[in-house]
């Protein structure tokens, strides 16, 4: 098995060629389910989805590290004005292959374009289900933190948001732990976050998708998706696989974070891309060092140039500039 590659094969094919437990994190989104997109975009009909899946969920299962991740980004589609429900099964038949269903991310569409039906409105978010192999598996937390929200300006800060409030100018019902009101059985305490600016976020990640399609593929996500999931559970060095690479988005992620990756990618022309968008983005730091080391040498140039000022002359010139 070559790493940092990207292999044209189908996948369920290149993964047996894999050995266990060699993956540290998954991410993909496979593809649509029912008449969607364009001819250069593989469909599989709702009804056999799931049939067609679940071979490969088992292989990506026996390549996955005990500790690894597997976030699958998938969108059921409207048939007949109701809901498919091929995900919800393919989750249920997946639980049965041993994976744990950990958690759903939302992926909210922060530019999606507005419409409707006669029934329902346009989709804005899909989902990215986490699937691991074992209850404990590596999480860096604190890697995806953020700005702690405009929220703080009222509870935390005084002077229209200038100053922190000291723990005895806040209210008494933020300086207690107390429960929800809505009765969730959730606890907090405001008054814990008065020496922070940055927090955990919650599972609603916005992004806005590719909508000026550069990277020459009618479904790929933006490169925030998968760098928000690789720096959540990997570590630098680690190995990230996307099965279904396409333009190759996960894999520029990877190598911009510093892991290594490898694609799968079925369409000659997609691979081609891949191949293309890859090689750019390890070029991208070699470049970035030309670029200073130019800079720093045309610097250096100009500063041994620079002829000495003589005392009186240098006099001279200040007050014919001051005496206009």
């Amino acid at each position: 098995m070559k790493i940092d590659k990207i292999y044209h094969n189908d996948c369920l094919e290149q993964i047996k060629k894999f050995p266990d437990n060699c993956i540290d994190l998954i991410v993909t989104s496979p593809p649509y389910a029912g008449k969607r997109g364009t001819k250069q975009v593989e469909q599989i009909p709702i009804k056999d989805y799931v049939k067609w899946f679940l071979p490969i969920s088992l292989g990506l299962q026996r390549i996955l590290k005990p500790t690894g991740s597997f976030v699958l980004n998938i969108k059921e589609p409207a048939v007949k004005h109701e809901r498919s429900t091929y995900v919800i099964e393919l989750i249920l038949r997946m639980r049965e292959q041993g994976w744990y269903w950990t958690e759903e991310y939302v992926w909210r569409k922060t530019t999606s374009f507005p419409g409707k039906w006669s029934n329902r409105f346009r989709d804005g978010w899909e989902r990215c289900l986490h699937f691991t192999k074992n209850t404990e598996f590596k999480m860096n937390q604190d890697a995806v933190k953020v700005p702690i929200g405009e929220w703080a300006k009222s509870r935390l800060m005084k002077n229209n948001g200038t100053e922190k409030r000291k723990i005895t100018e806040m209210s008494e019902d933020d300086r207690k732990r107390r429960r929800s009101k809505s009765g969730s059985g959730l606890e907090r305490q405001v008054a814990n976050w008065l020496d922070r600016d940055m927090v955990f976020p919650d599972n609603v990640l916005e992004f806005a998708p590719i909508v000026n399609n550069k990277k020459k593929h009618s479904a790929a996500f933006p490169d925030a998706l998968p760098e928000w999931f690789i720096k959540l559970f990997t570590d630098p060095g680690d190995l990230v696989l996307d099965p279904f690479i396409g333009s190759g988005t996960t894999a520029v992620a990877a190598i911009n974070l510093g892991r290594h990756y490898i694609g799968i990618e079925k369409q000659k022309k997609y691979w081609n891309i891949a191949q293309k968008n890859t090689k750019l983005a390890k070029a991208v730091p070699e470049i970035k060092k030309q670029i200073r080391n130019a800079a720093k040498k045309d610097l250096e140039e100009r500063i041994r140039n620079i002829k000495p000022v003589k005392k009186n002359q240098a006099v001279d010139n200040f007050n014919r500039t001051n005496s206009k």
